[in-house]
């Protein structure tokens, strides 16, 4: 689920670059499950935060799939940068411009892209939510994402059990202020573990945009500020990857605790080596093709996806601990993505 969680451009520029980036699969498809009410096929957009992201092309790959099962017409779009809502807002307008029957949108801004998604869903198009909800999640007709909370808590849990008792020493490398995907993250980890926000546990906390240069140099400012850490929570395995070469760099990289969120293969070729301890493994295919078969139902029969459709989180570790169920990195990295 990085898991887990940059300018604007000119306005002229952005329209100009959303309408290059929409592009169409499935195209001339026939069935009786792609009939959208007018003799063609369902047309269906998926709008990603960017297109060069290892977990939206994952995304993309599930819908595509989806889309090609059910004869379905797929239409894509992504943000030009992590954060475009603009571009995301014309990406909106010109499929429901082009008859999209639903829209399935991993937001740029929850709270922004907001006023499109409901222009969109006043003329009659069915829009989903993936992998992060709007503000207010109700602004869309459904969410389908990785339970981030229980994401999480997993490592929480799993964080716990491996201190075995050991006094915790905590550092925790977030995402960035308001994000719903990495405040999800965090309070889970805290659950987890079974300690509070403001715990003296909690000897560091640093954001890092998910980044991994960012990610070693939060890991830098803690151990600077409290050296005996000995956990390091991250919001994603960039994160994790950077916390980890800043511990290497001080010689703590064997006695340092390092769980995280994503199940990226990078990622989890990282839990395999041992660089990280443990990860909440997280399914951007298959919130994509869930969502691709929701459009085409509701095009089918009026069957409306509505609420929370939880698409499956699982903890990835060699290093199983008592109690908390988990997959080893040979399942891992069989459903990893990237």
């Amino acid at each position: 689920m990085k898991r887990s969680f940059r300018t604007a451009l000119p306005l002229a520029a952005t329209l100009t670059s959303a309408a290059l980036l929409l592009t169409a699969c499935g195209e001339g498809a026939q069935g009786s499950a792609g009939a959208g009410g007018t003799g063609g096929p369902v047309k269906v957009g998926l709008i990603t935060k960017t297109d060069t992201n290892p977990f939206f092309v994952k995304m993309k790959e599930g819908a595509e799939q989806a889309a090609k099962k059910s004869g379905a017409e797929l239409s894509t779009a992504a943000g030009r940068f992590d954060g475009d809502n603009e571009g995301q807002v014309t990406a909106i307008e010109n499929m429901v411009a082009s008859g999209v029957k639903g829209i399935l949108i991993t937001p740029n801004d929850s709270k922004a892209i907001v006023p499109a998604i409901q222009q969109a869903r006043r003329k009659g198009v069915l829009v989903i939510a993936l992998d992060s909800p709007t503000d207010p999640r109700d602004a869309a007709d459904a969410l389908f994402a990785t339970d981030n909370l229980k994401a999480g808590e997993l490592i929480g849990r799993y964080a716990k059990a491996a201190m075995a008792g050991k006094p915790a020493k905590i550092a925790t490398l977030d995402l960035a202020p308001g994000v719903a995907v990495g405040q999800l993250r965090h309070d889970g980890f805290l659950k987890g573990y079974g300690i509070e926000e403001g715990d003296p546990a909690v000897v560091c906390s640093q954001d890092t945009g998910g980044d991994q240069a960012k990610g070693q140099t939060a890991m830098e400012n803690c151990l600077q500020k409290a050296p005996d850490v000995n956990v390091v929570y991250t919001i994603n395995e960039p994160a994790a990857l950077g916390a980890y070469t800043a511990l290497k760099a001080k010689g703590r990289e064997k006695d340092v605790l390092i769980v995280s969120v994503d199940g990226g293969c990078t990622g989890t070729e990282a839990v395999k080596s041992g660089r990280i301890a443990a990860t909440s493994q997280q399914y951007p295919l298959a919130m994509a093709a869930k969502g691709v078969d929701a459009v085409v139902a509701y095009a089918k029969d009026g069957t409306k996806a509505s609420g929370y459709v939880d698409t499956g989180v699982t903890l990835i570790t060699d290093r199983p601990a008592t109690a908390v169920a988990a997959k080893d990195t040979a399942y891992g990295l069989e459903n990893c993505w990237g």
